[in-house]
This record gives C-alpha cells, structure tokens and sequence, in this order.
C-alpha cells in the first residue's frame, strides 16, 4: 500500500471539533439565533430576484450592443458571476426560504434555474439530500471524499474528471452524478426520488428541454458564435463559480468527516467552512457564511450574516472558518484532499502528495 501523507492539521480546530461540536443541541443552537432571522420577506426576495435578473439583462444589452472582442472577456465573467447570483437566489427557492408560499418557490426556483440550464426540482431533492447527510461519508450527496480503496480503483477517466476538471463537470453531474451514486437529475425514475417526486421532475425537464431548444433556435437564427459569446462561455463561469465555492465550504484537510456510525446532522452540519470572498460576497448573496447555513437553511440569505454572528458566539471554536486566500484553499484541497482512510469512524482528507 502507498504510504499517505498529509498537511499539518490545525490541532485547535480538530480538537475542538471533534470533541465539542457533539455536545451541542439543534435546538440549543436556534435558540442562540433571534426568531426573526428565521422569518423571510417575499419583498425582499423578489427585489434580490428581480436585480439579478436586470444586471443579467443589462449586461447582454451592452454586449450586444458594443459588440466588441475587448469588451467580451469582461462580459464573460461579469455575466457568469451574475448566473451564479441568480443561482443562488434560486437555491433559497429550493431550501422554501424564499417565500412561505411553495407555489412561489417553485415559481421563483424554475425561473432562476431553467435559464442556468438546471432542473429545479431535480437539483432541489439531492440538495436537499446533502443537507440532510452533510459530513456522513456514506449519504452525503454533494463533494463527499472516496476511501483509498476506492480511489486506488477508480479508472483513469473518473479519476480525470473528479481530481483534475472537477471545476468544470457539474452539467456532467446532472445527468450521472458521482461515483458510487447512480441515478439522473432529469428522469423521474431515477433512485434520488420519490414516487411523489416524479411529476415535479417531469416538469422540470420538460422546461430544461425547452431551454435548451430555445438555446438551439437562438444559434440557428443568429450564429451559433454569438451563442457561444453571449451564453455558452458565461454559463461555464457560472459552473466553475458554482464549483469553487461548494468545493470550498466541503473541502479541506482540518475538516472531520464520518461514518454512519458516528454520524448525526449537527456534527456533520457543523463540519463545513465559512469562507471569505471579498467584494463578490455581496454579489453572491453572503452564501460563504456557509456553517449557519448548513444548520439553518431555512434562513433567507439576507439574513446569513447576522445570524452568523449570533451562532459563532455560541460554538465559540468549533465553528470553522477560514480567512486564507480562495487559491491557496483551492491549491491545498487540489494537491492534498484526495481520499480519506478505508477505516475509522472520523476521518480526514489525505493524498499521496509528500
């Protein structure tokens, strides 16, 4: 067997973690947290929805409009950064934090999500997975780390995708998801859902088909490098942003992960990261404030960051949060954070790398 070798560990953040995170109680935990900050407002949602989409609509008018090689780069990210803010919105939709009203949920979510060519409702029900499993290295959904039996035996196109070009595979993901998870985001008769679920996938698809088949007019009647320029190289920004930051908030060698057996929804919750992302933590909706989110997601993103105040007072060390550099997070997770051992009931990420 290779020998492995890891990053020095943060004792601090290990021992607190492991050691306290168990003895505190959901409820413990929202009573620390002003009622309030629980309760959403459908104005303001629909204000956050609503500017997303005008900047979107702006900035492809201004694209069209100067029609210009030196301005497409900016358009690009810009453009791409503000797919991912409407992302984000949508996944308040998802988590029924942005209205009390589902019927506007779903209406929001669609909206927000159909043009990102994202399946709402498929999407919505293994998120809700990975809320529900966070941290479990057997349920969860969403970045969850190989054994290293089971990285030794994935084949070299797995292998490519999930270590090298992770940044890039969600719309792969969609259709086939990860390793050891089968079943697609778009047919209803997948294993992610339920007999009840199946209409709400329907419907979903149904308006994928229609986007893409939109998409595919708009190519055939105005160029196919217009839609590359105006759609397709913005909304693989958006992929990457969507990316790096759910990577990010699950990947990192100090992080705990465990086995059913030592399982339970607050210490997996409280397994995940607040990072810090400068000017675009407003843009993206305050999603970096990621702990309080896994905990609570029922709290609108508007409210993340008071609500963050209020829980870090009450974890004190075993909340976790880092204010390293986003690259040099990504470098550590990218050469270090590979697999984790094939046993024991906490674990934590380790590679080959000396």
């Amino acid at each position: 067997m290779t020998q492995t070798n890891t990053l020095p560990i943060q004792p601090t953040i290990l021992e607190t973690h492991s050691s306290k995170s168990k003895e505190f109680k959901l409820s413990d935990l929202k009573n620390a947290i002003p009622e309030d900050l629980f309760q959403g407002s459908l104005s303001k949602s629909i204000f956050y929805f609503v500017f997303d989409s005008l900047v979107i609509v702006s900035l492809l008018s201004i694209a069209l409009y100067l029609d210009s090689w030196l301005f497409y780069p900016v358009y690009w990210f810009l453009q791409g950064t503000f797919f991912w803010a409407l992302f984000v919105v949508g996944h308040d939709c998802g988590h029924g934090s942005f209205s009390k009203y589902k019927w506007v949920n779903n209406l929001f979510g669609h909206l927000a999500h159909t043009p990102l060519l994202v399946p709402f409702h498929g999407w919505r029900i293994s998120h809700r997975t990975h809320h529900n499993n966070t941290g479990n290295l057997d349920k969860d959904e969403s970045w969850y780390p190989l054994s290293e039996s089971e990285y030794r035996n994935l084949n070299w196109i797995s292998k490519f995708l999930r270590y090298k070009v992770f940044l890039m595979v969600f719309p792969l993901y969609l259709f086939v998801r990860s390793p050891k998870k089968e079943g697609s985001h778009f047919l209803p008769n997948s294993n992610l859902f339920t007999p009840s679920e199946k209409g709400q996938v329907i419907t979903s698809t149904t308006l994928w088909l229609l986007m893409v088949s939109f998409l595919g007019f708009v190519g055939f009647q105005f160029g196919f490098l217009n839609l590359l320029n105006l759609y397709v190289i913005p909304y693989f920004v958006f992929v990457v942003w969507l990316s790096l930051v759910t990577y990010l908030h699950h990947t990192d060698t100090t992080v705990p992960w465990y086995r059913t057996a030592n399982w339970n929804y607050v210490k997996g919750a409280l397994s995940t990261i607040d990072r810090t992302y400068g000017i675009f933590e407003p843009i993206h909706h305050n999603i970096g404030t990621h702990v309080v989110h896994h905990i609570f997601s029922k709290i609108p993103h508007y409210n993340l960051l008071e609500a963050n105040v209020h829980l870090k007072k009450a974890l004190g060390d075993s909340h976790i949060s880092s204010n390293e550099s986003l690259w040099k997070s990504f470098w550590k997770g990218y050469k270090y954070c590979h697999f984790v051992p094939d046993t024991g009931n906490t674990v934590f990420y380790t590679s080959d790398e000396k």
